[in-house]
C-alpha cells in the first residue's frame, strides 16, 4: 500500500461508537469481533483469503498522529461544536494497539460464515478497525479468487495479469497484482506491484509502437534490435494474417542472429479463427515453439470457450474482467461482534438477528477446523474455543455429521498478541503455492461439507430464540 499510515481510513461512525465506549467507560472492556463473508462471489464454489499481508502492515503502523488528532478537532457535530472532546483525542493520540488478531493464512481456500480474521482486545480498538480491514481483506479475497477461476480455466497455460491501466486507481492496481498473483497468475504487467512485492513482471508493445513507424514491419524491425531476446510482436494493428507473416520474416531474422522470436500476441477480432490461422502460419514457417498469446477482455468463461474451440493460445493476457472483478466488483465480507466480557468478566455471546437467515451471525470465540483424511480435507467445523468437546457438526445442509478432533487442523493462525506481530510471514511464491496445492486437494469443492459444532449450533439457537 502506498500511505503507510493508514489509521484515518475509517468510516465516521466507527469514531464515534468510540466516543461513545469511551464516555460510557466501556472502552477497555474486552471483546472478540469476525471479520467473514456470507456468500462465494462469482456464484462459485471456492474462496480464496487474501490480504492479510496488507492488514498486518495496516495494523502495525495503527496509531493517531498529532496531524490526525488536529484534523478530528475539527470535525464538528450538528450544533457546530466541535464533535469530539479534548480529552477523548487525547486518548487516541496516547492510544497503543492491543489486540489479539488470528487469521486464516492468505492462499487458504475458505467457506462462507468461517472467520478469515478473529479481533479480539479492548472494545474501541476492536472497532475502530473494521473498516480498514474490511476494505483490505474483501478486495484482495475477490481479486485472489477471480484469478484462480482463470487460471483454473486455462488449465495448465500461462496467465498473465494486465490489469493496472482499468483498476480503482494506484492502491486497487497495486493490490490487484499482488492478489492475483496470489490466486495463480503467473506474473504482472505492473511494474511497481513487480518491485514491492517480488511478482515477476512481463509485457510486450502496444499498437501505438506499430503506428509510429512507416510501416509494421520496420516497427517490428526496430524492436527486435532493441531487444532481440524478448521478443512478442502484436501483430493485429492492421491486418493479421499480414502481421503474423510479417512477425514470421522478423523471426526468420532474429534466428540468423541467434535469437528466437517469442511468439505474437493477438487483441482483437475472433480470436479462435486467428489462433488457428496464426499456428498454422507459424508452424509451417518453423516456429512450433512460438507463443500465441491472446488479450482483448478475457475472463474465465471466454477462456473456457476458446480453450473448447482448440483456439491454439496458450499464454493468457488477462487486465480488466480481473483487476476489477468486473461481473461482481464487491466482496461481500462483514465484521461481526460476537462476545463482550460482561461486568463479571464473563463471555457475554452475541448474535446479530435478520429476517435473512444468511444475514445471522455466530456468536463465540470462534475457531475452524478443517478435518483432514490422509491430508485431504474432509469437512470444516465452525466451533466456539470455549466449549472443549467437539465430536459432532450440524453441516448447513441440517446434516448431522461425527467427526475426529485429532484428524483436524486450525484454520486460524495466530498473527498479533497484545498488538505485537508474531507472525512469520511466507514469500509471495509460497502463497501463491498454497493457493494451487488447496485447489488440487478440494477435488469435490461442489459438495464440501461446512457447518457448526454441535454445541456452539445449540448456543446460537439459544440466542436466536431469547432476543425473538
Amino acid at each position: 500500500m502506498i500511505a503507510p499510515n493508514l489509521t484515518l481510513l475509517t468510516d465516521l461512525y466507527q469514531l464515534t461508537m468510540a466516543y461513545g465506549y469511551w464516555k460510557k467507560g466501556m472502552g477497555q472492556r474486552e471483546s472478540v469481533f469476525h471479520l467473514f463473508f456470507r456468500r462465494h462471489p462469482f456464484k462459485g464454489n471456492h474462496t480464496i483469503a487474501c490480504g492479510l499481508q496488507n492488514a498486518i502492515e495496516y495494523l502495525k503502523n495503527l496509531n493517531f498522529g498529532k496531524e490526525d488528532i488536529a484534523y478530528l478537532a475539527t470535525i464538528k457535530s450538528g450544533d457546530e461544536k466541535p464533535l469530539f472532546s479534548d480529552d477523548f483525542l487525547d486518548y487516541l493520540l496516547k492510544m497503543e494497539f492491543q489486540c489479539d488478531v488470528d487469521a486464516v493464512p492468505e492462499g487458504t481456500l475458505v467457506f462462507p460464515h468461517q472467520p478469515l480474521l478473529r479481533i479480539k482486545g479492548p472494545l474501541i480498538q476492536a472497532q475502530l478497525i473494521e473498516t480498514a480491514l474490511l476494505n483490505i481483506i474483501n478486495f484482495s479475497t475477490l481479486i485472489a479468487t477471480k484469478a484462480s477461476r482463470i487460471v483454473r480455466a486455462a488449465a495448465g497455460d500461462t496467465v498473465l495479469e494486465f490489469g493496472l491501466r482499468r483498476a480503482q486507481g494506484p492502491n486497487g492496481a497495486i493490490s490487484a497484482s499482488r492478489a492475483a498473483y496470489i490466486g495463480g497468475c503467473h506474473a504482472t504487467s505492473n511494474v511497481l506491484a513487480g518491485k514491492m512485492y517480488d511478482i515477476p513482471v512481463k509485457g510486450t508493445h502496444a499498437h501505438s509502437w506499430v503506428m509510429c513507424f512507416d510501416s509494421e514491419l520496420e516497427a517490428f524491425q526496430t524492436y527486435a534490435d532493441a531487444m532481440p531476446g524478448n521478443c512478442i510482436f502484436l501483430v493485429d494493428t492492421y491486418d493479421t494474417e499480414e502481421g503474423v507473416a510479417n512477425a514470421i520474416k522478423m523471426g526468420q531474422s532474429l534466428r540468423k542472429r541467434g535469437y528466437e522470436m517469442a511468439g505474437i500476441r493477438l487483441d482483437s477480432g475472433d480470436l479462435s479463427a486467428l489462433g488457428k490461422l496464426s499456428r498454422q502460419m507459424l508452424d509451417d514457417a518453423g516456429f512450433p515453439n512460438a507463443k500465441i498469446v491472446a488479450s482483448n477482455d478475457l475472463d474465465e468463461y471466454r477462456i473456457h470457450n476458446l480453450k473448447e474451440k482448440d483456439s491454439k493460445i496458450t499464454v493468457w493476457g488477462v487486465g480488466t474482467r480481473l483487476a476489477t472483478a468486473f461481473d461482481e466488483p464487491a466482496l461481500g465480507g462483514v465484521y461481526k461482534l460476537a462476545a463482550i466480557r460482561d461486568d463479571n468478566q464473563q463471555w457475554d455471546y452475541k448474535v446479530k438477528l435478520s429476517e435473512q437467515a444468511i444475514k445471522v451471525s455466530n456468536p463465540g470465540i470462534l475457531n475452524v477446523l478443517r478435518i483432514e483424511n490422509e491430508d485431504r480435507p474432509e469437512a470444516d467445523v465452525i466451533f466456539n474455543e470455549e466449549f472443549p468437546s467437539l465430536q459432532h457438526m450440524i453441516s448447513f445442509s441440517a446434516e448431522n455429521i461425527r467427526f475426529s478432533k485429532d484428524k483436524g487442523k486450525l484454520l486460524l493462525q495466530p498473527i498479533f498478541r497484545k498488538g505485537k506481530c508474531i507472525y512469520q510471514q511466507p514469500s509471495i511464491h509460497d502463497i501463491r503455492k498454497r493457493t494451487l496445492c488447496q485447489l488440487d486437494l478440494f477435488d469435490n469443492i461442489e459438495n464440501y461439507p461446512v457447518g457448526l459444532e454441535k454445541e456452539l449450533h445449540e448456543l446460537k439457537n439459544r440466542l436466536i430464540a431469547t432476543k425473538k
